[in-house]
């Protein structure tokens, strides 16, 4: 996979990029991370990227000009690459356009479901704004999707884009050390991920469930289940809206219930 993040503080990503999974990734030939600054791309003497916005208001608002420019130039740079068949090059061309993502309080929330989407994909172009926002060229005839973290909003989009990138390539294969990882993470399978424990077997008094030490393999899929189940009816109910529940998870969800003293759903 390759990403490609265009922003005015590319200095920003150099840690991030750089380091634990992100940079291992790189290393092993797995991902190819870049961020660009797309103020190179502004035909101005002084680098201009912003204007005032056409019928007042308060901020400026993102040329079109240079995002465009920016995300041409890669698509440029990779075609040339893929037919090139360059030696040194560790990753393949893109088998399909690249997605172009907006990051943007206005866009959907970001989910796992969401990043699973995008790591199917062979290139991701994020761009980060700044100021009072893009001019809407950019949404209608450039971007292909738009990405909120959450309902708030920042000075910039070079938070989101660090954790959508994190979000999306630790899912490809290869770059978690234990591939199962991020199979059972919460999310991944509807459900909030059920209690972990290492060791030791007791600490100040307080010990590891017996069932995980039993050795018992069933028992102990059963019991992550029934705890993931828990866990999320406990601090994410609307989640269990959204998922197919089993027969087995139903009874065990009617004993969580019982347990806690609250009436079980029909």
């Amino acid at each position: 996979m390759r990403v490609d993040v265009l922003t005015l503080f590319p200095e920003m990503f150099t840690g991030v990029f750089g380091s634990s999974i992100l940079g291992k990734a790189q290393e092993k030939g797995l991902v190819s991370l870049k961020a660009i600054n797309f103020r190179d791309y502004s035909e101005s003497k002084h680098g201009t990227v912003d204007d005032t916005p056409y019928g007042g208001g308060g901020g400026m608002v993102l040329k079109p000009e240079p995002i465009f420019r920016a995300v041409e130039a890669l698509l440029n740079e990779q075609a040339a690459h893929s037919s090139q068949g360059e030696p040194g090059q560790c990753l393949s061309g893109p088998k399909r356009p690249p997605r172009v993502i907006l990051l943007c309080p206005q866009g959907e929330s970001f989910t796992q479901a969401k990043a699973e989407e995008l790591a199917r994909e062979d290139h991701l172009i994020m761009i980060c704004g700044h100021y009072e926002g893009y001019d809407e060229r950019i949404r209608e005839h450039l971007v292909t999707d738009e990405i909120s973290v959450g309902d708030y909003v920042l000075t910039g989009g070079e938070l989101p884009a660090m954790v959508v990138t994190d979000s999306v390539v630790r899912l490809l294969p290869g770059v978690l050390g234990n591939e199962t990882s991020a199979v059972t993470d919460s999310f991944s399978t509807g459900l909030l991920e059920y209690p972990h424990y290492t060791r030791p077997v007791e600490y100040q008094g307080w010990k590891v469930p017996d069932i995980l030490l039993s050795g018992h393999h069933s028992n102990i899929e059963a019991w992550r289940r029934k705890e993931a189940l828990r866990r999320t009816w406990e601090r994410r109910p609307d989640l269990l809206d959204k998922l197919e529940l089993t027969k087995q998870d139903k009874q065990w969800l009617a004993e969580i219930q019982t347990a806690e003293g609250q009436k079980p759903k029909a």
